[in-house]
């Protein structure tokens, strides 16, 4: 990680760090933080291994840097965590860091949630997002059911009541010319087994 320089205080003070205790008299966050490691004859290995943050964290907290930080949410974090640690006061410490961070500009308000107002799509999908697919799998597969079978009760109760033999033309047995039509003609007996 590349240091960076510290944040801009609105107040035309420079890094935070200073202001703090330019005007209040007071240790900062950063210089409570170094002063109780030291004290506690602590290096910053031994304070990463112990809080798990990583020592270029350690050393921006203990700087005053919080510039090298995406977001305020980390930076209350990680104090509050390295002074848990080292046995801190977490209130007073959690405290002083809320009034320094708002004097800072970039950490002065909390970030947006949102960048920008999205579009018809970006709501189609946050409310698409907001659903439970289980109980719509199951709705919807409910309501395919009933619909099949309504459909298939339909077509079974529709059939035709007519007569299916009223249309039916004349026999398929035609007399030959000359017979009456009386007598149908009587079968050849099976041939005789020798």
């Amino acid at each position: 990680m590349t240091p960076q320089k510290p944040s801009r205080v609105i107040n035309s003070c420079q890094p935070a760090s200073k202001c703090a205790s330019s005007v209040t008299g007071m240790a900062t966050v950063a210089e409570q933080l170094r002063q109780a490691r030291e004290d506690q004859k602590l290096n910053v290995y031994q304070v990463a291994e112990i809080t798990k943050i990583k020592t270029d964290h350690i050393r921006a907290l203990e700087s005053g840097t919080y510039d090298s930080f995406s977001a305020p949410v980390y930076i209350r974090g990680f104090v509050r965590t390295y002074a848990k640690a080292l046995k801190l006061d977490v209130a007073k410490v959690t405290a002083d860091l809320e009034d320094e961070l708002s004097r800072t500009e970039k950490f002065c308000e909390p970030p947006p949630l949102m960048k920008k107002q999205g579009g018809a799509l970006d709501f189609l999908m946050l409310q698409l997002s907001k659903l439970n697919w289980r109980i719509v799998a199951g709705t919807a597969g409910a309501v395919l059911f009933v619909i099949l079978v309504l459909v298939g009760l339909r077509s079974c109760g529709h059939r035709p009541k007519s007569d299916p033999l009223k249309n039916l033309g004349p026999g398929l047995y035609r007399p030959k010319p000359g017979d009456s039509g009386e007598k149908l003609p009587v079968p050849a007996p099976p041939p005789r087994k020798p």
